[in-house]
């Protein structure tokens, strides 16, 4: 099964890749720019978008979507959902020069990972419907972990990486190997990979 990434970011798609092939599964990247909803919750953001993107894209593959946000405890949660945004037009440096002054400047990074192909949930049982005019099945996966913001450090990764401490690295000093151990992202696509080895190849959507 192919399933397309739908980010302008390589570096999204390169570590999906580890996680996903390793389950039999191929990984495109697709280009499409779906409405992003305001909201403070990640998981909300990412199934809509998800679910836009699998209609809009033809829906004949299931289609993933990823939504990221850097909450700094110094910052009341900022930048958050808005995470994107943020580093686009303030750029991280900028990011660290508001927290620098902080005494605290613990931090997490959340990932969700929203999937959609096209099942429909199955409905009739428990609500006595017969599943028709349901919206497409969402399922989502979210890895976090827990940090501190420092000054930037290394040449690897992209986004808030450099600014991104965790256990003495920021997660632009580390390798891909060890970023994917423990980043946020990562943890959120070892649960999708396991869900997708375990996942009944009829019920994958279509192909």
């Amino acid at each position: 099964m192919t399933v397309r990434f739908v980010t302008g970011n390589g570096g999204k798609v390169r570590e999906a890749r580890e996680y996903l092939e390793s389950v039999g599964e191929e990984v495109e990247q697709v280009a499409y720019d779906y409405a992003e909803i305001q909201s403070d919750d990640l998981a909300e953001i990412a199934a809509r978008g998800a679910q836009e993107a699998f209609e809009a894209l033809g829906g004949d593959e299931p289609v993933v979507v990823d939504d990221t946000g850097l909450f700094v405890d110094a910052l009341d949660g900022f930048p958050g959902p808005y995470s994107a945004y943020v580093e686009h037009t303030v750029g991280v440096e900028r990011v660290w020069h508001l927290v620098e002054p902080e005494e605290n400047r613990r931090a997490r990074f959340r990932s969700v990972i929203a999937y959609a192909d096209g099942e429909r949930e199955a409905q009739s049982a428990s609500e006595g419907t017969s599943g028709e005019g349901t919206e497409p099945r969402v399922k989502t996966f979210e890895g976090a972990v827990r940090g501190r913001i420092v000054a930037p450090r290394g040449e690897g990764g992209f986004g808030y990486d450099p600014i991104f401490e965790h256990d003495g690295e920021t997660l632009a000093e580390m390798s891909t190997e060890e970023k994917n151990a423990i980043s946020h992202r990562g943890r959120a696509l070892a649960k999708f990979a396991d869900w997708l080895a375990d996942e009944p190849a009829e019920r994958k959507g279509p192909r």
